[in-house]
């Protein structure tokens, strides 16, 4: 399923709302805030374009790293997701910052 997975599929959710399914079944509320895509990563013979995407928790989380599920738009439910905390930066410190790349 991972496979199938293309930045469109997360463009639908760009600057939304959602849900993530931690590895422990618990479920944290989402907003999704930026999507990159990174063509000059693709690798040779490879059919989809690389791509990440950033979004924070909308609640103060200890959640740091591993595999999540979420619900993509024409999809459904996508399990094993690898989701990776990043540092706050000068943003809101009570709230968690995550990552996903797709290559």
């Amino acid at each position: 399923m991972l496979q199938q997975v293309q930045s469109q599929h997360f463009q639908a959710l760009l600057g939304k709302t959602g849900t993530l399914r931690l590895p422990d079944g618990s479920e944290l509320p989402i907003h999704i805030d930026t999507l990159k895509e990174t063509p000059h990563s693709q690798m040779p013979k490879s059919e989809r374009l690389p791509f990440s995407v950033g979004f924070n928790s909308l609640q103060p989380t200890d959640f740091v790293d591993g595999l999540c599920v979420m619900e993509l738009p024409e999809l459904g439910r996508v399990k094993d997701i690898f989701v990776s905390r990043v540092p706050p930066m000068g943003r809101d410190p009570q709230l968690g910052y995550f990552y996903i790349a797709f290559n």
